[in-house]
């Protein structure tokens, strides 16, 4: 910005900074003239909004003219987060011949003669598409491929950052199921799995059964299966917490689309005493006639004493609510009707279904999705672990019992030094130990779940131990 050159102005600048809240990182004059100086001011503010009353306030000092505006998360994202980088030297003649032609030909011709030699011979090995349309992308709604981008871009990033998996983003201009099916069914030789991306529900469900069904690399929708698995390993360490053991639990999911309907199918695997969902229509029975085929098949599997009503009433008498689904549904009052000993996860991002600092005057355990309270449930604890299990076991197929061996890792990654307490039921997503637990446990399940052997040429060995055996 510019300011005048008085002795004053440096002062000026801070304390319109600080009347409105921010505080300065750094000062730096930039330039200067006899008429005028140029300042770079760098500060911290709350929110966009807050940034802008910043700003406003500079501009209403005598003489200040703000130029620019920069934010440092839109700085992160210049250019955008992920690049490609070559893995082999292309120095010489030499190094050119043996990557690109004329030796790649020969490794072309072994990958035609035996299409699972790409796995060892390719990016496929441990390459995954994140896939998405740009229909129900964070808490934004249906924003559109390019705008999803930025979140792919993340996605990649993490993959990379904590488990080495190669993912790039595919967002694709459509949001019609054949055409999104087509289009990953086209892209899926040069990847060894498929992640599912903020794909709105109903037709996610579709689409990854359709893809599953066509495809022989794995396909994982996050947002269901992610979910799900960090749910489940963060509830085992919770129920330890308060002494009680799901058999005996009654567990109210409030949310019934992509996330809370994959949560509602795993946990059926470990047999709570009933499950009681809960959408925006009130709580789901078989008595209320829903068109929508998810909802029927979830209604047929839960709630087995028929309740009705409202989510007060799901609540009532329950032992643990898990809400993925919108802000402010839950009260403190409503969790004081809960059994003695309540576990709340309320997972709606960024704001919960209910404050945490709230739901603690009547739970013991309470969880978030957020990074700023304490029991954070993340998916970044699940997928990049998950795919590097499923990449080095060459699997084609995700199995239920792939993902409950991912939620006990999780869980075990805390509890296995007997740390587990109200405020730490699952691990920091910066926990080195987790990706590698998950990726073993995943890759173990996945041998164990084979049914026939692998074929002449390929080879059942993870990608790490094969990678240096000759051709």
């Amino acid at each position: 910005m510019e300011a005048p050159p008085s002795a004053s102005a440096a002062g000026d600048l801070a304390s319109a900074v600080g009347r409105s809240g921010g505080v300065i990182t750094a000062f730096d004059v930039v330039e200067s003239h006899t008429d005028r100086i140029v300042v770079d001011i760098t500060c911290n503010a709350l929110s966009a909004d807050h940034a802008s009353d910043i700003t406003d306030r500079l501009g209403e000092l005598p003489g200040v003219k703000v130029r620019k505006i920069s934010d440092r998360t839109f700085l992160v994202h210049l250019g955008g987060k992920i690049e490609v980088s070559s893995r082999v030297a292309l120095a010489n003649r030499d190094d050119l011949s043996r990557a690109y032609t004329p030796g790649v030909a020969r490794v072309c011709t072994a990958i035609a003669e035996n299409p699972e030699d790409a796995r060892r011979l390719t990016i496929k090995r441990n390459s995954v598409a994140v896939v998405t349309d740009g229909s129900a992308v964070l808490g934004l709604g249906n924003i559109g491929p390019e705008a999803a981008l930025p979140v792919m871009e993340g996605k990649a990033a993490l993959f990379k950052k904590f488990a080495g998996v190669n993912a790039w983003p595919v967002c694709l201009d459509t949001q019609d199921t054949e055409e999104i099916i087509r289009a990953v069914e086209l892209i899926a030789p040069v990847y060894g799995g498929i992640n599912l991306e903020d794909i709105a529900a109903p037709r996610c469900f579709e689409i990854e059964a359709r893809l599953r069904d066509k495809l022989n690399i794995p396909v994982f929708h996050d947002d269901q299966h992610g979910t799900a698995i960090v749910v489940l390993g963060a509830l085992r360490n919770a129920l330890r917490v308060v002494g009680k053991n799901i058999e005996d639990v009654r567990i109210v999911v409030c949310g019934v689309g992509a996330a809370g309907s994959a949560i509602i199918r795993l946990l059926q695997h470990k047999s709570p005493a009933d499950i009681i969902a809960v959408d925006i229509d009130g709580i789901v029975h078989s008595g209320r006639g829903d068109e929508d085929e998810n909802l029927r098949s979830i209604a047929a599997g839960t709630n087995a004493g028929g309740r009705t009503g409202t989510l007060s009433d799901a609540v009532n008498g329950a032992d643990v609510f898990i809400g993925v689904s919108a802000p402010n549904l839950l009260s403190a009052a409503d969790v004081a009707t809960m059994n003695e000993d309540a576990i709340v996860f309320a997972l709606a991002n960024p704001d919960p279904e209910i404050d945490p600092l709230e739901a603690q005057q009547h739970a013991k355990v309470v969880a978030t999705g957020r990074s700023d309270y304490p029991n954070q449930i993340n998916n970044v604890l699940a997928f990049p672990g998950f795919f590097r299990g499923l990449l080095d076991a060459h699997a084609h197929e995700i199995t239920d019992e792939m993902m409950i061996a991912a939620s006990n890792a999780i869980a075990d990654v805390v509890d296995g030094e007997e740390r587990v307490n109200p405020s730490f039921i699952v691990p920091s997503v910066f926990d080195t130990n987790v990706a590698p637990a998950v990726a073993e446990a995943v890759r173990k399940a996945a041998i164990a779940s084979r049914t026939e052997q692998p074929s002449a040429g390929g080879s059942s060995m993870p990608w790490s131990m094969a990678e240096d055996l000759d051709f």
